[in-house]
């Protein structure tokens, strides 16, 4: 250690030690005798440090503008008590200001996207950006936005949040619901939108799901194919094996249609829209407190009345439909499915058990499920009937109805139009036409005489030769 380093450490000991620890110290190492105390200032030194303290204090006194100290600092805190007020109040303001243009910021955006579409189905409307290449490709419309969807409707997007809001209890929606009898018993539960939304899904439908390719196996509600052409790939086979989807649309749900979209290329955003035009919760109406409440009673799922829905189930069925073909093939059988209805058609007696396991299996995975009552095995010794077509030897209707529909038509010439209208039809003439259309259709070497009977029972009703 140098000397300047010595003499550094030895001022800062003294400087942060009091008198009396030093002089002890010095008295213990030997530097100041143990019986001397340490001598006085001189008093002159004394003095004059008084002085001057004095002329300071005097000199502070004559500049210094505060004469009555304890007034001096109440007025000091009360000064600063103002301006702390007062920068309170200007940072209030500013806080004010800023939450009235994130509200204003905010109102633009709500009006000009949708940001909420209800409890559980508003997920992922942040994401906006839609794959433009896939969509091209496919020859579907480019969309990014509700607002973009809104446009291409031709209608104002409060009008498109309107149809597409999620409510689980709801005084108004936008379907009619009614009940039919099925003809093999129990009711079906229809759900038909009203125009507003009928109008929206009948867009979506021509302009989206009509440009996607069904499978070859899928023939309800497709273009040029019908229950004909599903019946064909089944006629003359030693088996037909029907089997039924149980509750076919509500199987399909809002996740499955938001992924299907999803999937073609357009943005989260524009997939649960879409979605939800096109997705219906099952609902109980309920009367509380002299309202009428539609309550949901599940998720939302495919409506039965809308017409997007069996286009919606070809495109959500693609891999059901491969799957099962695959299967058939393997084992030797024909595959085709009409809607909800699944056909195996087929000469091995010996692979349907096997078959009709692996096809179960295979609806499970899918997330079907079998209406295993509705479930049949038709060998050729019986009548072989594939959506309502008999398969036997060619398609055909079955002989109990071409003879119940000539009678129809007789008694129409005969007696009129009224008197065979026993379930009161609001135009039976159409449903005279359409019940001959079909079976022309189905078999049309049947369409020559059953369209003359017709001619003959429209034309004049009632005015029959007497010798008929």
């Amino acid at each position: 250690m140098t000397d300047d380093d010595k003499a550094r450490l030895y001022r800062q000991i003294v400087q942060s030690t009091d008198d009396e620890t030093v002089l002890e110290r010095m008295r213990l190492l030997g530097f100041w005798p143990v019986d001397q105390e340490v001598p006085h200032d001189p008093p002159q030194e004394v003095a004059e440090r008084q002085r001057i303290k004095d002329e300071i204090d005097r000199l502070c006194a004559q500049r210094s503008p505060v004469k009555d100290v304890d007034a001096a600092l109440a007025a000091e805190r009360k000064r600063r008590w103002e301006e702390s007020k007062q920068r309170r109040a200007q940072r209030k303001q500013q806080r004010e200001r800023e939450r009235r243009q994130r509200r204003v910021a905010w109102e633009v955006v709500r009006h000009a996207s949708i940001v909420h579409t209800g409890a559980g189905v508003s997920a992922g409307l942040q994401h906006t950006a839609s794959d433009v290449a896939k969509l091209q490709a496919r020859g579907l419309p480019v969309m990014h936005t509700g607002a973009d969807l809104a446009g291409l409707l031709g209608i104002e997007l409060k009008v498109l949040r309107w149809l597409t809001y999620h409510r689980r209890s709801a005084t108004l929606v936008h379907y009619h619901r009614y009940s039919i009898a099925k003809k093999t018993g129990g009711v079906r539960y229809i759900s038909a939108p009203k125009p507003a939304l009928k109008r929206a899904q009948q867009w979506v439908l021509d302009t989206i799901l009509a440009k996607l390719e069904p499978e070859q196996s899928a023939h309800g509600f497709i273009k040029a194919r019908s229950v004909r052409t599903n019946a064909l790939p089944h006629v003359n086979r030693a088996l037909v094996i029907n089997l039924d989807l149980k509750d076919f649309f509500p199987s399909v749900t809002f996740r499955r249609v938001k992924g299907l979209f999803h999937k073609l290329g357009y943005s989260e955003h524009v997939a649960t829209v879409l979605a939800l035009l096109v997705t219906e919760p099952p609902r109980l109406a309920t009367a509380f407190d002299g309202k009428m409440y539609h309550v949901a009673l599940g998720q939302r799922v495919l409506p039965q009345g809308a017409c997007t829905s069996p286009a919606l189930t070809n495109a959500l069925c693609r891999r059901l439909d491969r799957r099962l073909k695959g299967l058939a093939d393997r084992h030797g059988f024909t595959y085709t499915r009409y809607a909800d209805d699944l056909t195996f058609s087929g000469e091995r007696a010996a692979a349907v058990g096997k078959l009709l396991r692996s096809v179960r299996s295979i609806l499970e995975n899918e997330g079907f499920t079998e209406h295993q009552r509705k479930t049949k095995v038709m060998r050729r010794s019986r009548r072989q009937e594939v959506t309502g077509v008999t398969v036997n030897t060619r398609p055909t209707v079955s002989r109990q109805e071409v003879r119940e529909l000539r009678a129809i038509l007789h008694n129409v010439a005969k007696y009129g139009l009224e008197s065979q209208n026993r379930n009161q039809h609001p135009d039976f003439a159409a449903y005279l036409r359409g019940r001959v259309d079909f079976v022309c259709m189905v078999d049309p070497p049947r369409a020559p005489a059953l369209r003359q009977a017709l001619t003959r029972a429209l034309q004049h009703p009632g005015q029959a030769d007497p010798a008929d």
